[in-house]
C-alpha cells in the first residue's frame, strides 16, 4: 500500500514539475456502495443466504447440545450406580462401552459442525466476490468516465485507506452517485 501512495505522490510531483496540473480527486466507495439499489440487492441475497446457513447451524447446535445432555446424564447416573454398588462387572463394562460411543458421537459432530461452518465462511466468501463483482465493475467504469469527463488524473478511494487527506471540493462521490442513476 504505501508502494502504491509513494507511486502516486511521484507520479504527481513528476507531473507538476513538468509543468503539467494533476488533478486528483477521490471518491467514497462505501457511500456509493451503500446507496446504489444494485448493492442492496446483493446485500439482501447474502443476507438471506447467511439466515439459510445460521439457521442451519443453529439446528446443528442443538443437536450437538442434546446428544451433549443425553451423555452427561447417563454418565451421571451410571457414576451413581457404581457408586451404589449397583452394576456388576459385566454391566460396568458395558456402560463404559456405550458411554464411550455417546462421547465419540457428540465429538464427531462438532467436528462436522466445525467443518460445516468453515465451509460456510467460504461458499459466503465466495458468493459475495462474485455477486458484487458486476456492481463493482460498474462503479469503476462509471469513475473512469467521469474522471475522464473531468479531466481528473487521479481518483482515490476513500474506503480503501489510500486516501490520507482529502479536500471535500475535490471529493467527487456524489457526482459518481449521479452519473449511476
Amino acid at each position: 500500500m504505501k508502494n502504491i501512495l509513494f507511486a502516486i505522490l511521484f507520479t504527481a510531483v513528476l507531473a507538476a514539475t513538468a509543468g503539467a496540473q494533476v488533478k486528483i480527486a477521490f471518491v467514497d466507495s462505501e457511500v456509493i456502495i451503500g446507496q446504489l439499489p444494485e448493492a442492496q440487492d446483493v446485500k439482501k441475497k447474502l443476507e438471506d443466504m447467511q439466515k439459510l446457513y445460521v439457521d442451519t447451524i443453529t439446528i446443528k447446535e442443538n443437536d450437538i447440545k442434546t446428544k451433549a445432555d443425553a451423555f452427561k446424564t447417563k454418565y451421571e447416573d451410571a457414576q451413581k450406580q457404581i457408586e451404589a454398588g449397583q452394576l456388576t462387572p459385566d454391566q460396568i463394562k458395558s456402560l463404559e462401552s456405550e458411554l464411550g460411543l455417546m462421547q465419540e458421537e457428540v465429538q464427531a459432530m462438532d467436528q462436522e459442525l466445525s467443518l460445516y461452518k468453515q465451509n460456510v465462511q467460504k461458499t459466503l466468501y465466495d458468493a459475495q466476490v462474485e455477486l458484487f463483482k458486476p456492481v463493482k465493475d460498474k462503479i469503476t467504469n462509471t469513475i473512469e468516465i467521469l474522471a475522464k469527463e473531468l479531466k481528473y488524473n487521479l481518483v482515490l478511494d476513500k474506503a480503501s485507506d489510500a486516501l490520507i487527506y482529502g479536500d471535500k471540493d475535490i471529493d467527487i462521490t456524489f457526482k459518481v452517485l449521479d452519473k449511476l442513476k
